[in-house]
């Protein structure tokens, strides 16, 4: 693991300010550029209508491969630092599920490394959704064959 990424999974709410602030405390004024991403929990089901959403994961094995994740991007983008925070647990409408922060001199490399974060954390991190709807049915909510093309895309070797 890297000294500077930060990878956290929790179920307690997290403040976004405190966590641009902490990133950019850590990169101590050599950052340009510090990019973010927030994911919240959305009605997956609008007509029906959701309650809630309880994620789960594989303790250490999940914080391993976001790592895995962030030191991809550091070989691939010229960044300084990255954190990312997601919640598991039963969460409603409306709250954050996941941060992801990027720093970098320069914007590119940060929108890149931050997309790129989200992108495949959400195919290759082992994390299980099930939404209950208002009804209190309840279901496993499947991976999109549009967010696995999109990481795949990410690991095509790219043309010059």
């Amino acid at each position: 693991m890297r000294m500077n990424d930060m990878v956290l999974i929790q179920t307690e709410r997290f403040d976004v300010g405190a966590l641009i602030e902490r990133l950019q405390a850590r990169t101590a004024g050599r950052a340009g550029a510090l990019v973010h991403f927030l994911g919240t929990v959305r009605d997956y089901s609008p007509d029906s209508g959701s309650r809630s959403l309880f994620l789960e994961h594989y303790p250490g094995m999940c914080e391993r491969e976001i790592q895995a994740l962030c030191d991809r991007a550091r070989q691939r983008w010229d960044i300084l630092d990255t954190l990312v925070v997601h919640r598991v647990g039963e969460l409603p409408l409306g709250d954050p599920i996941v941060f992801v922060g990027v720093a970098s001199a320069h914007r590119g490399e940060a929108f890149r490394a931050c997309e790129y974060i989200i992108d495949a954390l959400k195919t290759r991190a082992p994390f299980w959704k099930r939404e209950t709807l208002a009804d209190g049915q309840a279901f496993w909510v499947q991976q999109k064959d549009a967010d696995a093309l999109k990481t795949e895309q990410w690991d095509a070797p790219s043309e010059s």
